[in-house]
């Protein structure tokens, strides 16, 4: 495994060949699956070995028992300046990543050639922060949609990891096991690593180079030709949606057949499928970015603030500029 070219050593090995200790910073709002994927990860390839090779801590500028986002509750030492610096730091998504407070943290490791892995929303805040990167960088789909509708970051991918310097940009979320398997793996013998997949029950075990799976038609449930061909095309006219008979026809299929594919798979009629995909669109640059209201409008097909506004409060029960300021 490695973020490189087929049969070439990770990138991820050469910055760092010994990883022992591994700081996690986290803050108010943490994303606890992370979180608690990188410890399990951490303490299955411990078990797999026999050995306590892999020790963790949790690090803060705020210690004490902080809150995740979904009830997760750690104990965090104090991330205190140049003291204690790990072998590696990752910095989780949820509140604390976007709040950045790691920052300092980061540069530390980075001035000693140490790599910091940041996931998910820590990977979006320090793209926004950093114009013109040495390196690719990545983030979750989710973000990058809205960072590449801006335009100002030209080495954003869709990859699951990237490396930039001695900073690792990640998806996180679900991909947060791979990419830790990735960085421990050159300790690891192969038996040890098909042994440690197991465990965690990874079906299989993606290179940090693998492109996400951001769009709907990679799900298996569109193993119907057609149906995936229709939701392409939705998604790649999300600016000038045409009417449900044009998509009809684009496809070859008449709209009463098309009907019954889509309630099928998403219980939803074809039109309020691809409402959704707009609408949804449409809250990801109304947060993500600062883009005026009729930008936003235009960007998804609504043409008018008013209809934008009337798409968000159904969907999500906000107004659009209620959405903004949360």
């Amino acid at each position: 495994m490695g973020i490189g070219s087929s049969g070439a050593p990770s990138n991820l090995a050469v910055m760092h060949a010994s990883i022992a200790q591994i700081d996690i910073f986290v803050g108010k709002g943490f994303c606890g699956h992370e979180v608690s994927t990188i410890a399990r990860t951490l303490d299955c390839a411990n078990d797999v070995l026999g050995i306590r090779a892999f020790r963790w801590r949790y690090i803060s500028e705020t210690p004490g028992l902080l809150n995740g986002a979904h009830g997760m509750i750690v104990r965090a030492e104090p991330a205190v300046k140049d003291h204690h610096l790990a072998d590696v730091l990752f910095v989780v998504g949820g509140r604390s990543g976007r709040d950045a407070q790691w920052l300092a943290r980061m540069r530390q490791m980075t001035r000693l050639a140490r790599p910091c892995v940041l996931l998910s929303d820590a990977a979006t805040s320090y793209i926004k922060r950093t114009k013109s990167p040495s390196g690719n960088v990545t983030t979750h789909w989710r973000d990058a949609a809205a960072l590449a509708e801006a335009q100002t970051h030209p080495r954003l991918s869709n990859r699951l990891a990237e490396r930039s310097g001695n900073v690792i940009t990640a998806a996180g979320g679900g991909a947060t096991a791979e990419l830790v398997i990735e960085l421990i793996g050159p300790q690891l013998k192969p038996a040890d690593l098909a042994e440690l997949g197991n465990r965690l029950l990874l079906p299989v075990m993606r290179k940090a180079y693998a492109d996400q799976p951001k769009d709907i038609t990679s799900l298996p449930a569109l193993s119907d030709t057609r149906l995936k061909a229709a939701v392409t095309a939705m998604e790649e006219s999300l600016d000038a949606p045409f009417n449900i008979n044009e998509l009809s026809r684009k496809i070859g299929v008449s709209t009463r057949h098309l009907e019954r594919l889509f309630k099928s798979v998403f219980e939803l009629t074809p039109a309020r499928f691809y409402k959704q995909l707009r609408t949804k669109r449409a809250r990801a640059l109304i947060e993500e970015t600062q883009m005026p209201m009729i930008e936003v409008a235009i960007a998804t097909g609504f043409g008018s603030g008013s209809s934008l506004n009337e798409a968000i409060k159904q969907e999500y029960g906000l107004t659009a500029s209620q959405m903004r300021k949360r």
